[in-house]
């Protein structure tokens, strides 16, 4: 139900912000102007017995979210990735969000365990422990395979989390319509689609027979990069509630005096997260996009061992290829070439002036280059681009929102490792090598091979499908005359040719 009752869970928001001593906290983490925080407080205040108390034994931050619910810890997850935006402390006490939630009983756990598997935790597990790790979704339980002995984790979804869910996204659907509706302006950004997107994800990480699919599919795609490693799904103990995989042994990515302790270099740890992004983004189009500190993990070699599979991003060759000439143009700072990128791909109106874009666009870029990454004001940067998208008419890509929110995730992540690390430097060799592979000569080559694969198969039926055209043709009334059916059977024959000489070359230079 998305209707006006879902004021009343917006108003409690705001309320137990006020309540618990977060608003406060956020608006000064933020550097919010005088004028937005005097507004915002003098709003919330008369409402601030309406909010949830909390634990008062946590940071004002982390006491609000976790009381108000699993999406607004997802949101407070991201936060804590992002120590330039809302400051060092409040990121520090939002990132016990990631993995150290309040647990739900071992005895639930072992019930869940049961009801998904058809048979007794004790049949399957010679041990099987309390909580290892809790987050907004699901707890993670440590146990020992009966048969073979071997370590497992044991990923359980908490009781009731669907409900959960649905009534938050509920109230962040009503929301959306009613900023549209009061701000006109905001259509550009698309909020309901966005909520839409996000609402899909969520109901993704609700199904762990997805995740395992997922976790899959992904150490397929990595199987053979450097530094890198993923967890065994054990199929035949996961279902729909229930992932067991590998246990994956090593120091937490977010705790920097472990890290420390054990020798390892957080610089390159910090430099191998990013690149590791950028080509699962790029190479594959298939990308964890949930890599926060909580799921991350440094092995004793130094391998970085990723798991929690719920959220994975995917996107299409062509945008792949968008998004890298995009950020090799901003790498070689020929703003030129990525306002006309812009234009290319349709993210920007063919009306407005791409020379005016690419001044715009040389504002955002010209800050990064020659700056220690810790001197970037990362706030001003996402506000500066705000302006820049609303001024030149933008609307949100909600096909990039998770590539989009994933590289802010995992630039906070390589920053808290390492606070000098310069994101477009790191980025350079990635994103060079992509180019090199996909777009230009090769590339074409390439595309054309597959054209004429495809016109291979379909090679059979092709006599079928300009017959059938030319009998739809002769059906039509007489007033549509003209060499139409001409054009189509040109059309098709030329693509044919063109396919057959794709493949001739594909074959030469192969």
């Amino acid at each position: 139900m998305r209707g006006p009752h879902n004021i009343w869970r917006l108003i409690r928001t705001g309320a137990t912000f006020e309540r618990s001593g977060a608003m406060r906290e956020v608006l000064d983490g933020m550097e919010a102007p005088r004028s937005i925080r005097i507004a915002v407080r003098v709003l919330a205040w008369p409402f601030r017995f309406l909010g949830y108390k909390g634990d008062p034994s946590m940071p004002p931050a982390t006491r609000a979210l976790t009381a108000l619910g699993p999406a607004y810890i997802k949101f407070g997850q991201i936060l804590s990735t992002r120590p330039d935006v809302v400051g060092e402390e409040m990121a520090r006490h939002l990132r016990v969000l990631q993995d150290k939630l309040p647990p739900f009983s071992v005895e639930a756990a072992k019930k869940a365990v049961e009801a998904e598997l058809g048979l007794p935790v004790d049949e399957l597990f010679s041990e099987f422990s309390e909580p290892v790790a809790a987050a907004s979704i699901a707890q993670v339980h440590r146990a020992r395979l009966r048969d073979t002995g071997e370590l497992v984790a044991v990923k359980v979804l908490r009781p009731g989390i669907e409900k959960a869910f649905r009534r938050d996204v509920d109230a962040f659907y009503f929301a959306a319509d009613v900023i549209e509706l009061l701000s006109p302006a905001s259509r550009r950004l698309r909020p309901r689609d966005v909520i839409e997107h996000f609402e899909g994800v969520v109901k993704g990480e609700l199904d762990l027979r997805l995740e395992s699919s997922s976790a899959s599919e992904f150490a397929a795609n990595t199987a053979n990069d450097q530094g890198f490693q993923l967890p065994e799904v054990k199929w035949h103990l996961s279902g729909r509630r229930v992932m067991t995989m590998g246990w994956a042994d090593g120091e937490p990515l977010g705790d920097n005096d472990a890290l420390d302790a054990a020798g390892h270099d957080r610089r390159v740890l910090g430099e191998r997260v990013l690149q590791l992004f950028l080509s699962h983004a790029l190479r594959d189009g298939f990308f964890h996009a949930d890599m926060h500190q909580g799921n991350l993990k440094v092995a004793a070699n130094g391998d970085i061992i990723a798991y929690d599979f719920g959220i994975m991003g995917y996107i299409d060759e062509y945008t792949r290829r968008v998004y890298a000439e995009i950020l090799f143009g901003f790498i070689r700072r020929d703003y030129k070439r990525v306002a006309e990128v812009h234009f290319e791909a349709g993210y920007v109106p063919a009306t407005m002036d791409v020379d005016e874009f690419a001044r715009a666009l040389r504002a955002v870029g010209e800050p990064i280059f020659g700056m220690d990454a810790s001197h970037i004001s990362m706030g001003r940067l996402l506000n500066y681009l705000f302006e820049v998208t609303e001024r030149f008419g933008m609307e949100t890509r909600t096909e990039l929102i998770l590539l989009q929110r994933t590289m802010v995730v995992v630039e906070g992540v390589a920053r808290s490792l390492h606070p000098q690390i310069n994101i477009w430097e790191v980025a350079k060799p990635v994103v060079e090598d992509y180019i090199k592979q996909s777009i230009g000569p090769k590339a074409v080559l390439g595309d054309l091979a597959k054209t004429a694969a495809v016109l291979g198969r379909f090679g059979p039926r092709l006599p079928g499908l300009v017959e059938a055209i030319l009998i739809r043709q002769a059906a039509e009334p007489a007033e549509v005359t003209g060499n139409g059916w001409v054009g189509r059977i040109a059309l098709l024959l030329a693509g044919a040719g063109l396919g057959v000489a794709g493949a001739v070359l594909a074959v030469m230079l192969g």
